[in-house]
């Protein structure tokens, strides 16, 4: 097959790139920017555009003569950003890839959505039909995106959608290095009890259900979360971290909510310059968001199994940090 895979020069979308060329596949990729995989991905055989899914005509040329979509670019989470450039991507860049995908005949259109389109989890795990409430304009666009994809569905185009938990692995620059980094210290400050669960999903089983996704005929106008088997307490989450660093780690309890005052101040000073602030409220409340998810439903309709357990995918992604000089 020739699948375009959008985003596909940064950490989720080299992943599946990869994955793909190793199994025969053309892949054309796009993304906004070249990241750290752009030479190996070109080396590996992957043609690779540089541009923007909200550039209408730029994905009317690419989606030209592909099978399959897989839709993984998005803009993510940064505080000072539009929200004019969150809608823009998220929700019109969806549907500029949707319109040609209808028009040029695609066999099968993946949306990688979000869980935090489910905020914090009231009643875990929750399934895919638990409570929409995104608290942020991220997790809003990307479940507009969601809507998107229903109406192109109705068009008559096979589509479908996964939401992955929290992402994680080697060649992630970002999610987990910041806690990598302060667990190496051997001291954590855990704003709060670190009972709140969070779940992970390793990199290469959240790809296993990607390509699930798009092999899989029963999954079309289907939602899927993606997990790895169970979520994990964040206290847990921290020593499991020291484990694979050798690291005796030392959890200092401090409450919360100076916390988020201190982050909800720091935003609104930040929010008219050109600088990400060093702390935000999203940081915050990773401290007390509840995150725990049902997998069962991706486990009966695409064989969905994560492969790759939490101390093996720790392990894996500190070597990743080590090699690298990120830690």
């Amino acid at each position: 097959m020739r699948i375009l895979v959008t985003g596909g020069t940064g950490f989720t979308g080299s992943h599946l790139t990869r994955r793909l060329l190793a199994a025969g596949h053309e892949v054309r990729v796009v993304d906004n920017q070249k990241g750290i995989f752009y030479e190996e991905l070109s080396g590996l055989g992957a043609e690779i555009t540089i541009g923007s899914v909200a550039d209408a005509a730029l994905m009317d040329k690419l989606v030209e003569g592909c099978d399959g979509v897989q839709h993984a670019a998005a803009a993510f989470r940064k505080v000072n950003l539009p929200q004019s450039v969150y809608y823009d991507v998220n929700v019109n860049g969806t549907r500029y890839l949707l319109e040609a995908a209808l028009k040029h005949g695609v066999q099968k259109f993946v949306y990688c959505s979000t869980c935090g389109v489910h905020g914090d989890v009231k009643n875990p795990p929750a399934a895919e039909d638990a409570p929409i409430e995104p608290e942020d304009y991220y997790q809003l666009t990307k479940y507009q995106g969601e809507e998107v994809v229903h109406e192109y569905l109705a068009k008559g185009l096979d589509a479908c959608i996964i939401r992955p938990t929290a992402i994680y692995g080697p060649g992630d620059p970002e999610r987990f290095l910041m806690l990598f980094r302060r667990v190496k210290t051997g001291r954590f400050y855990m704003f709060g009890p670190g009972t709140a669960h969070y779940h992970p999903v390793y990199i290469d089983n959240l790809v296993d259900a990607m390509v699930l996704a798009m092999e899989t005929p029963a999954s079309r106008g289907q939602t899927y979360l993606i997990a790895d088997e169970t979520s994990y307490p964040i206290a847990r989450l921290v020593m499991e971290i020291g484990k694979v660093l050798n690291k005796n780690v030392s959890i200092i309890h401090l409450p919360f909510w100076p916390l988020w005052t201190a982050a909800f101040i720091c935003e609104s000073i930040y929010r008219f310059l050109p600088t990400e602030p060093p702390l935000f409220r999203r940081r915050a409340d990773w401290f007390r968001q509840y995150r725990s998810f049902d997998i069962s439903k991706a486990r009966r309709e695409l064989g969905y199994a994560p492969r790759v357990g939490l101390k093996e995918g720790l392990k894996m992604t500190a070597e990743w940090y080590l090699a690298n000089g990120y830690l």
